[in-house]
């Protein structure tokens, strides 16, 4: 956690204040401006979410305010540009998922964090969630031996069942479909526990036309540098009750999530794996005067993503004032949402051209 309150602005008014200004101030930040695409909405966001300064244009913000971090949440296809203006100030930056609309964007981004020397980190928050730290912990560790098979299967009723949704979700040009929307924390999952990947063959579905006829589903089988093998399906127009299933199989056993624990089965029989303390997530911050904060969708996700944001947050803080955070799970930079980028590409060239096997080169 900072010693000193950084200066930050936060880029985005949706996913910005739900979890964004809440996870940086837990994390010792001073939220310093809010910088929204309409001027008398961001305003009025500002003011409920107690954040004094409003911006339309973020690189008058850093300006006005003298914000040293920002953090971004735009739809994906306006990243590169905030995140190149932010970078151009000196300022540290993390920014959402998708990185961007293409590798070649995410490339130039991390370059240029690169030469100007600045903290840059993905929100993969989900790296610090207890039960994907504690498994791949345990994979490390060597509890099923050497991974050798993986599945991951998400079925939901999201897209069929209404509620609202960013309207980039529903637009490739946007960096959008369920693809992008659903699939950076998944590819992060796969990395950051088993390896890079090698080459995959994929496939795009739509079960049940959105907007821009974007797709709701997608499948894709994947070798890892490493060896293992894998499958994903995942599907956001799924009637019925959610499904939900990853599982890892290695040579002396098998880890799965179920039920928000971790399991194991191998020789010995099955067992439930404790959480380390040092991987128990803080407790949640009290609510701001944001109506929003009482729609059923906002309480879903911030229950999921505000406590492992705010440990993001903090090891942001430790690297700007250049200390070593705790190695809870290894950082996700920039480097990482190319490696992501090269990923989904990969999966849309092979849905272009059949289910072609598609090398990924890095």
């Amino acid at each position: 956690m900072p010693s000193s309150q950084i200066p930050a602005l936060v880029v985005g008014t949706g996913f910005g204040c739900r979890i964004q200004v809440p996870a940086l101030r837990a994390a010792g930040f001073e939220v310093v401006g809010l910088v929204g695409a309409d001027a008398g909405r961001t305003r009025e966001r500002a003011e409920l979410n107690g954040v004094a300064h409003d911006f339309t244009d973020v690189d008058a913000a850093i300006a006005a305010t003298g914000a040293k971090a920002v953090a971004i949440s735009t739809p994906p296809h306006a990243h590169a540009p905030v995140t190149l203006a932010a970078i151009a100030r000196g300022c540290h930056v993390i920014c959402e998922k998708p990185f961007a609309k293409d590798a070649d964007e995410a490339r130039a981004m991390l370059e240029a964090a690169e030469r100007a020397g600045v903290v840059h980190l993905m929100g993969h928050e989900f790296r610090f969630a207890s039960e994907r730290a504690a498994m791949a912990r345990a994979i490390a560790a060597g509890a099923i031996g050497e991974p050798k098979l993986a599945t991951f299967t998400e079925l939901t009723p999201m897209l069929v069942t209404g509620g609202e949704m960013p309207s980039w979700w529903f637009d490739v040009e946007e960096g959008g479909g369920w693809l992008g929307a659903s699939s950076p924390h998944l590819i992060d999952w796969i990395r950051f526990a088993l390896g890079d990947f090698e080459s995959l063959s994929a496939s795009l579905g739509v079960l049940a036309a959105q907007n821009g006829q974007a797709d709701d589903s997608y499948t894709f089988r994947f070798r890892l540098k490493s060896g293992l093998e894998g499958v994903v399906q995942r599907c956001a127009a799924s009637w019925g009750p959610p499904v939900s299933v990853t599982r890892v199989m290695g040579g002396a056993g098998s880890i799965w999530l179920e039920a928000g624990e971790v399991k194991v089965a191998d020789k010995d029989g099955t067992r439930t794996l404790a959480i380390d303390d040092d991987l128990r997530l803080p407790p949640l911050p009290a609510l701001s005067a944001d109506p929003r904060n009482e729609w059923p969708k906002w309480q879903r996700l911030r229950a999921v993503e505000l406590a492992p944001y705010i440990r993001l947050c903090e090891a942001f803080g430790d690297l700007i004032e250049g200390r070593t955070p705790p190695p809870i799970a290894p950082l996700p930079t920039f480097r990482d949402g190319l490696a992501s980028m090269l990923a989904i590409d990969a999966v849309r060239a092979s849905a272009a051209r059949g289910g072609e096997l598609v090398k990924l080169d890095g």
